[in-house]
C-alpha cells in the first residue's frame, strides 16, 4: 500500500553552504497494508526515490544521504527497508532519435551508527522488477 508520495528534501554536509541538499521525488510503500497485509515480507517498507529537475543534486550522488535521512525520519529499520532508484525513460538528439530506457535499481548498504554508507548499485530483475513496476501503476 502507497503510504507517501511527495517531494522530500534532505539536508546536506555543508553547514550552511547547504552543500549535497537537495530534493527527490519519495514513494513510500508498506507491504504489511492493503492487499499484501498477512503475508510476510523480510524487507516490508519499500522506498523509490526518482530525480526531479529541480534538484541541484541527483539521487545517485547522494544516495546514502538520503537513505539515511527516510529512515531517520519516517522511523523505518533498515534492516526492513528496500531502497530503490528509479529513472524514467528519455529520448534525447536533435530529432529524439536516442533513447535510455527507463530502469530500477536496488541500492544495498552497509549501516553504520544510523548512516547509510558504501552504496552498491544493481539493477532490478524479475520477479520483484514486476511487483515494483505493478506497485509504482
Amino acid at each position: 500500500m502507497l503510504i507517501r508520495d511527495e517531494i522530500f528534501s534532505w539536508e546536506g554536509w555543508g553547514g550552511k553552504l547547504r552543500l549535497g541538499s537537495g530534493k527527490c521525488r519519495l514513494r513510500m510503500f508498506d507491504l504489511r497494508k492493503g492487499k499484501h497485509q498477512g503475508l510476510s515480507h523480510l524487507r516490508p517498507n519499500i522506498v523509490v526515490v526518482s530525480d526531479i529537475p529541480e534538484s541541484p543534486m541527483s539521487v545517485r550522488s547522494c544516495s546514502g544521504h538520503i537513505a539515511s535521512s527516510v529512515a531517520r525520519s519516517y522511523n523505518i529499520d533498515p534492516s526492513r527497508m528496500m531502497f530503490i532508484e528509479y529513472y524514467e525513460s528519455k529520448r534525447y538528439g536533435e530529432q529524439d532519435e536516442h533513447h535510455i530506457p527507463e530502469r530500477y535499481e536496488l541500492v544495498e548498504f552497509q549501516w553504520h551508527e544510523g548512516s547509510a554508507i558504501k552504496p552498491k548499485w544493481r539493477p532490478l530483475k524479475s520477479p520483484m522488477l514486476e511487483s515494483i513496476q505493478e506497485l509504482l501503476s
